[in-house]
């Protein structure tokens, strides 16, 4: 989806309601803000041509971002939003006053190329800044990511799951002046999972068979449900009591629902689990160890 297209959709009624208040209201923050900040972002992504270095702030504010910190994952569900904040330096020209009422700025995130990003992720919010210098400040903001988000075309889809890089913008409402700075880091936003273990028959005799079982399952942004998670590769680990590390007994290969099945021996009292390293579009995740009294 082109992001002129998703920015559309979220400005809207929003975006001409942002415009009609105050400046100091606009900058405040909520809708009005976001759709600001979106309008802004799909303004420089008109064309490859303004792209030679997208390293650079791209508008016509004399400001700029360097020093961009956000955590490595993002892990989305299917209810609730989520929210990760973002620290980056504003550096500014003498003309810009980060504590003006009518000034704004705060971090995005966008999946694609600079150019013609796939989506875009911002904060409700804008992000607040505490002067360092003449031209300088720190600033601190969120990114607040909604898998129920009701316009269809902000909604994530599963297939915008992975890397996403980071960017950051700032407007001015009085004078309409902004500006974006694009590739200023990277993080995942990843489809949240689930991992789950049984071992039977508990109590068992030692040098009996167990059998253990369980379901890898990843949140499925489109239709707001857990489903499983084909063709994995999940170890099989084992802690026995007393002791604070699982031991890998084997690895086991989730099937077409995502269920996992797979035999051992009981040696001694302790608990199993499943645990599965990730990817880049799903999460690390591990079982809570089921116990097995063995006798």
């Amino acid at each position: 989806m082109h992001l002129r297209a998703t920015v559309a959709a979220v400005s809207g009624a929003l975006a001409l309601s942002a415009l009609a208040l105050p400046a100091a209201h606009a900058a405040d923050g909520g809708p009005s803000y976001r759709a600001e900040a979106l309008r802004a972002v799909a303004q420089h992504s008109s064309g490859k041509a303004a792209f030679s270095a997208t390293s650079a702030p791209i508008g016509d504010l004399d400001v700029s971002f360097s020093d961009f910190k956000i955590t490595k994952a993002i892990k989305v569900g299917t209810t609730s939003k989520v929210s990760t904040t973002v620290t980056y330096t504003l550096t500014h020209g003498a003309d810009v006053d980060v504590d003006s009422e009518t000034f704004a700025t705060g971090p995005l995130i966008y999946r694609g190329s600079a150019e013609e990003p796939d989506s875009v992720q911002g904060g409700n919010y804008p992000a607040t800044c505490v002067e360092t210098s003449a031209t300088t400040a720190t600033c601190k903001g969120p990114i607040d990511i909604d898998p129920r988000e009701t316009d269809a075309d902000l909604r994530l889809r599963n297939s915008q799951a992975g890397t996403w890089h980071g960017a950051a913008i700032a407007l001015d409402f009085d004078s309409e002046k902004t500006a974006v700075q694009f590739d200023l880091g990277t993080t995942l936003v990843q489809r949240n999972s689930t991992l789950t273990v049984n071992a039977s028959p508990e109590p068992v005799t030692k040098g009996k068979t167990l059998t253990v079982t369980g379901k890898l399952s990843r949140a499925n942004w489109e239709d707001h449900k857990y489903h499983g998670y084909t063709g994995q590769a999940v170890k099989l680990q084992f802690r026995k009591k007393g002791s604070s590390t699982y031991t890998t007994l084997k690895t086991v290969t989730t099937d077409s629902t995502g269920g996992l099945k797979t035999t051992t021996k009981a040696t001694a009292d302790g608990y199993y689990r499943f645990s599965f390293a990730g990817t880049t579009t799903t999460p690390a995740v591990s079982a809570a160890g089921d116990f097995v009294d063995v006798r």
